[in-house]
């Protein structure tokens, strides 16, 4: 494997001196053995794979088309245990401070009553919602589903970039890269001890029925609609846990609860995992030109008649502005030490932070505290001159609504660019998706990494030309073991078929030869098959006649998109 991964940034493979580190022997090895033709051979299956399956994502006002397949790099992101205990200590301590600041807001308001958060920034955000002031909600739970996101500075430090609260994405992406590696790189993970990630659809639809105003109450999926950026992924968790995706215009209240329509009549509905933004909920109590969303349905919450996930105003703490204050949320409600920093950040309405950044604008990021998804920000440094004078002129005349943080020069990982047909350095970060259900949190082992594809590009954004990987918890902190050593050498079933296939014992095996091939998945399960070895051609290999008429048949499974929509999800 030819790489090449310089000294300014911390490589996630490499050590500084070159050396690769423990954890990612076992790949680099996996990918040295195929060689570059084979793995592009079978980075081309895996687009092929995805466009089959209709893995998408969109982008709003691009005049190239807004539907895209979602790129996709298949050399993984890996994490070792020790690493990882860290990384997931640090999150569930901030979603549980994150958590404990909402309830209180709409509440006693005692860390604003204290002078620990100014009040003003919490009341002047635009997504502090006074229509639920005072509403208890089901378990105490406002933010059900968390995606934060996190990137690795020039020493290695992970730092919280931003909290996605209100409708997080890309949580299909996590899954669906997980099985096209297992089906398209089945030898890449025997004895490398990855901890699986299936089990996030089982969980998330235990955490929402745990909430249900009553009991085996019914959940189900709230979309915005077909053309909303996310859709496949609110159709992929619903299909993955078993409930109905509906649109505002399938349910309706009476009676003080909430209804669905379905062809054998009425039925009532508990709990609403919603992906459309607050805005847009209620047109009673919201925006009134909206048919997105269930007339009513705020009063019925407001009864504790149904539950909604997540809580109504937890777009508050998405606030980039309000991001600054969460270390001292932590100190404040645990009595703690944040585990995980936050970057550095400069607030446009405090009249001391505003000075540097205007200033300064040419050296910071620049952000609007409410966009999401890469839009709204300027990365001084690579902007020119015109558009750095144009972008302080917005922050001159509302710095309530923008921060500056300093450039953070972001990991680089190998990364496959087919164009070259070499591996490259290409930045990247890490959205964990954390629920969390009071005293219980689960956080999937890994998340999402995106990549930055264009080259030299710090955003790493779908909707800025961002791709993602499979990210790999292991374990164990590597490397991997000498059986697993071994498996790794003899153990891809494509592989192994097409040489037993043409040899054993120096000659060619006709049909009465026997080929047997095992796989291991990411989940730790085998599976066995054993079957009759046929003509010795390498492109007749049992595994890959099996994945392409799978293709040809459109029964490989789909999945949806992340990052971002109009609906507040964050890319």
């Amino acid at each position: 494997m030819k790489y090449e991964p310089g000294q300014r940034f911390f490589d996630e493979m490499y050590t500084p001196g070159g050396a690769v580190r423990p954890h990612y022997q076992g790949v680099q090895s996996y990918i040295s053995a195929r060689g570059v033709p084979e793995f592009s051979r079978r980075h081309a299956m895996l687009d092929l794979a995805f466009r089959h399956q209709g893995i998408t994502f969109t982008v709003y006002g691009d005049a190239q088309g807004t539907e895209r397949t979602f790129p996709f790099d298949p050399v993984p992101r890996v994490i070792p245990a020790s690493e990882w205990r860290g990384v997931e200590a640090g999150l569930t301590q901030r979603v549980r401070a994150l958590n404990a600041f909402l309830a209180d807001i709409y509440g006693p308001a005692e860390i604003l009553r204290d002078g620990v958060i100014p009040a003003e920034l919490v009341y002047t955000s635009a997504h502090f919602r006074r229509e639920v002031h005072g509403l208890k909600v089901p378990g105490g739970i406002y933010t059900h589903i968390v995606g934060t996101d996190l990137i690795r500075d020039e020493s290695g430090q992970y730092l919280v970039l931003e909290d996605n609260l209100r409708s997080p994405s890309g949580v299909s992406y996590l899954l669906a890269n997980r099985q096209a590696m297992t089906r398209i790189y089945p030898g890449m993970f025997e004895g490398q001890g990855v901890r699986p990630v299936g089990h996030y659809a089982t969980a998330l639809l235990h955490l929402l029925q745990s909430v249900s105003p009553r009991e085996g109450g019914t959940v189900v999926v709230l979309t915005p609609g077909m053309y909303n950026s996310a859709y496949f992924e609110h159709a992929y968790l619903a299909q993955q846990m078993g409930v109905e995706l509906v649109e505002g215009r399938d349910l309706f209240v009476d009676g003080g609860r909430v209804w669905m329509r379905t062809t054998g009549g009425r039925q009532r509905v508990d709990v609403i995992y919603r992906r459309v933004d607050d805005d847009f909920l209620d047109p009673l109590t919201f925006r009134p030109d909206s048919a997105l969303g269930v007339p009513g349905l705020v009063e019925v919450y407001r009864q504790g008649h149904v539950a909604i996930a997540n809580a109504i105003g937890t777009g508050v703490a998405d606030d980039k502005a309000v991001y600054a204050y969460v270390p001292e949320m932590i100190r404040y409600y645990l009595n703690e030490s944040p585990l995980l920093n936050n970057v550095p950040t400069f607030l446009g309405w405090n009249p001391d932070h505003l000075p540097h950044i205007l200033d300064n604008a040419a050296e910071l990021v620049i952000k609007a505290v409410g966009e999401a998804g890469g839009y709204g920000m300027l990365i001084g440094p690579a902007a020119t001159r015109a558009e750095v004078e144009a972008f302080v002129e917005k922050v001159r005349a509302s710095p309530r609504d923008y921060i500056a943080q300093p450039v953070v020069g972001l990991s680089r990982h190998p990364t496959f660019y087919p164009d070259s047909g070499e591996f490259e350095p290409a930045h990247v970060d890490l959205r964990p998706y954390i629920l969390y259900g009071g005293e219980e949190v689960t956080i999937v082992p890994g998340g999402l990494t995106r990549v930055a594809l264009r080259r030299g590009s710090l955003v790493v954004n779908s909707s800025q030309g961002g791709g993602s990987k499979d990210t790999w918890v292991l374990d164990h902190d590597g490397p991997a073991s000498p059986q697993g050593m071994s498996q790794l050498w003899h153990g891809d079933p494509l592989e192994r078929t097409q040489r037993q296939s043409q040899y054993q014992g120096g000659q060619s095996q006709g049909s009465s030869g026997q080929s047997q091939s095992q796989e291991q998945t990411g989940g730790g399960s085998q599976r066995q098959s054993q079957g009759q070895a046929g003509t010795p051609n390498p492109e007749d290999a049992p595994g890959q006649h099996s994945y392409q008429q799978q293709l040809e048949k459109g029964q490989l499974e789909g999945s949806p998109d992340p990052d971002g929509t109009a609906e507040g999800e964050g890319r």
